[in-house]
């Protein structure tokens, strides 16, 4: 059985949509935790959040990735908080293979001006506050297997190299 291929990064950095590319190449489902936690509450993140707060909302993200790891191998994409829980990156080492999605601040800030409200980054200046999530963030994103340069090409090349260390390093055929 192929090992998961999880993916993490900044809000923006492409996950979900990269995740998304990578899982239908692989012929691999595909588990986007932040959509998961969405259909199962019946209401978007930023409700959540003002809802049960962001500790209690952690939890449930913790809960959906420790569950989706428990499936055949498939590929999931965690919002961009939770590599930042300590030890969640060492207990999905065990059976994923980790790839950081590592994209500029400027990138992302504009990525996330299109899509859902994110909680975290919503306010009058969304660079800066991305600026400030890669300052807490990226010593944790920077311990995954591998890290992936994922704001200068397109979403479909960087699926593409996803693809290919899925095939090298986690069993995909």
């Amino acid at each position: 059985m192929p090992r998961h291929v999880v993916l993490v990064g900044l809000p923006g950095s492409g996950k979900s949509t990269v995740g998304h590319l990578a899982a239908e190449k692989l012929g691999a489902p595909l588990i986007d935790i932040d959509l998961l936690l969405v259909r199962e509450m019946g209401m978007p993140i930023a409700q959540m959040f003002g809802m049960v707060g962001e500790v209690k909302f952690r939890q449930m993200e913790r809960e959906a990735v420790r569950t989706a790891r428990t499936r055949e191998g498939c590929v999931i994409v965690p919002g961009g908080g939770w590599a930042a829980q300590p030890g969640e990156l060492d207990a999905a080492r065990a059976d994923s293979l980790l790839l950081y999605l590592k994209c500029d601040v400027k990138v992302a800030a504009k990525r996330t001006e299109q899509g859902q409200d994110r909680p975290l980054i919503m306010g009058s200046d969304p660079e800066q506050q991305i600026r400030k999530l890669l300052a807490e963030r990226e010593p944790f994103y920077r311990l995954a297997d591998y890290v992936l340069e994922a704001g200068k090409d397109s979403a479909d090349k960087v699926a593409e190299e996803v693809v290919q260390h899925a095939r090298r390093y986690a069993g995909w055929a």
